[in-house]
């Protein structure tokens, strides 16, 4: 099964760079046969980017996810306090294997029935 994830763009680039090999969530998929992320880069962009093999998915406290995760978490370590603020615990979801589509798509050519980009994600394909 894979999932759509709404990432910005600042983010995706850090992603396809390498940079970036964990992306942070307050909550994750209650599935658990997700085994591929396609990338949504928010607006302004707004495009389908690519897609990556999802790894091992954390969930710890605070503290220690960011101490667990920071040299490859492609943000600063204020943005990430700042993004769990009010929170005990959180995600790192691990990136595997970005695989970048040669041709970015719009929401609709993706899938003719995602209307709109998820806030966070939503399940997409059988796989």
């Amino acid at each position: 099964m894979k999932a759509l994830l709404s990432i910005k763009p600042e983010f995706v680039e850090e992603i396809i760079e390498g940079r970036k090999k964990f992306e942070y969530r307050k909550r994750v998929f209650k599935r658990t046969d997700v085994s591929s992320i396609v990338v949504y880069a928010t607006k302004p962009y707004g495009k389908v980017v690519g897609e990556f093999e999802v790894g091992t998915i954390l969930e710890e406290r605070i503290d220690k996810l960011w101490t667990d995760t920071k040299l490859m978490s492609g943000i600063t370590e204020e943005f990430f306090y700042d993004y769990f603020k009010d929170r005990d615990s959180g995600y790192a979801i691990q990136i595997k294997e970005f695989k970048e589509y040669k041709k970015h798509l719009d929401l609709s050519e993706f899938d003719e029935n995602i209307k709109v980009a998820p806030q966070s994600f939503c399940y997409v394909g059988g796989q």
